[in-house]
């Protein structure tokens, strides 16, 4: 079974699915592009596409349809129209109200539903990852570690954030990076107290602790870690604080496996920090889940009512981050097995001091 026969398969024969954004038209289809339309039902499903892409998506889309997008009324609307759908289920989420007003105009005919439940279908069935999804994660990761593993030699004192990121983005693009999970992270210093810092022109000094955020991105699904490195003489505050976070890390990652409150494992980390005094240094969730997007379900978080699933694709990064001195965020990301959890991240997490 397709994606598109996964979304399609509870419809009746006269509700379609309209997808318009290009994240989920990407998971339904297989296909990447900044324009489009994905119409889904019983009765019959295309993908309508203009002039830039059709000639591709027609090669490379297999599950449905593919059609040429000259005007969405008289293409997408009628095609709706002609296959009888009466009810046309939306992404609410990812629908402006311009856009909204807009389907409405050109669809009178039909009753658009905007009321969550396609969100809930999308956010589902992408948050289980297929072993084929998996594989692409996993080899998104080698490539990010690649990086990490040049990243080090590159690593002095007098060396720029922005360098250090600029490093870090070139490497992951000679090894077959499709692009970048995010902007990548890369500070040193005062800076680490940020958790997501924003790389400047700042020089690493001797005894600064350097945290790198970043990842690769492989036939569009993504990848995600972080790692905290030394260099020169620090402090016996900064080693307490890392070992502190490796510890909280390795908690929750000890009780990982399909039942697990997604709470629970983020109290378990959460809760080795508070008892070290840093309580109040640990203002984000634990994690978050990874995919063709970088934050996607289940969230590792303290008001979670989610359990783990096999398939979940979830990063486990707890930190410490003391305003106007320094921080630490360590980051795996693991998969969700039918027993436990297989870590896709191999990158050491002992401190490395360079």
């Amino acid at each position: 079974m397709n994606n598109i026969e996964r979304l399609t398969s509870a419809l009746k024969s006269h509700e379609c699915l309209l997808i318009q954004s290009e994240v989920n038209r990407l998971y339904a289809t297989g296909f990447h592009s900044s324009a489009g339309y994905l119409v889904a039902g019983t009765n019959g499903s295309a993908f309508f596409t203009d002039s830039r892409y059709i000639e591709a998506a027609q090669k490379e889309i297999t599950a449905c349809t593919v059609k040429l997008l000259t005007d969405f009324k008289e293409d997408v609307a009628e095609y709706i129209f002609q296959h009888g759908y009466k009810k046309i289920h939306i992404e609410a989420e990812k629908t402006p109200v311009a856009r909204m007003n807009f389907l409405a105009k050109n669809m009178k005919f039909a009753k658009i539903c905007a009321d969550g439940a396609l969100d809930n279908k999308l956010s589902l069935l992408r948050e289980i990852k297929t072993t084929e999804e998996t594989e692409k994660i996993r080899k998104a990761q080698l490539i990010a570690e690649k990086a990490f593993d040049e990243i080090l030699s590159f690593i002095k004192v007098g060396v720029r954030e922005i360098e250090i990121a600029a490093k870090l983005e070139n490497v992951m693009r000679l090894n077959g990076s499709d692009g970048f999970s995010f902007d990548t992270i890369a500070i040193a210093g005062k800076n680490t107290s940020k958790p997501h810092g924003v790389p400047t022109d700042n020089k690493v000094e001797s005894g600064d602790f350097i945290t790198m955020d970043f990842g690769a991105v492989y036939n569009s699904y993504r990848s995600d870690m972080t790692r905290t490195v030394a260099v020169g003489n620090i402090s016996d505050k900064q080693k307490e604080v890392y070992n502190t976070v490796l510890k909280a890390q390795e908690s929750a990652l000890s009780i990982l496996r399909p039942g697990i409150k997604c709470a629970d494992a983020d109290k378990a980390a959460r809760d080795v920090i508070k008892n070290a005094g840093y309580g109040n240094y640990f203002g984000h969730s634990l994690g978050h889940g990874v995919g063709i997007e970088v934050h996607e379900t289940p969230n590792l978080a303290p008001k979670s009512k989610a359990e783990l699933k096999p398939g979940n694709v979830v990063t486990v990064e707890p930190g410490i981050y003391i305003p106007d001195e320094f921080g630490v965020r360590i980051e795996d990301f693991v998969v969700i097995t039918e027993t436990g959890y297989e870590n896709l991240t191999s990158s050491p997490k002992n401190l490395i001091v360079l």
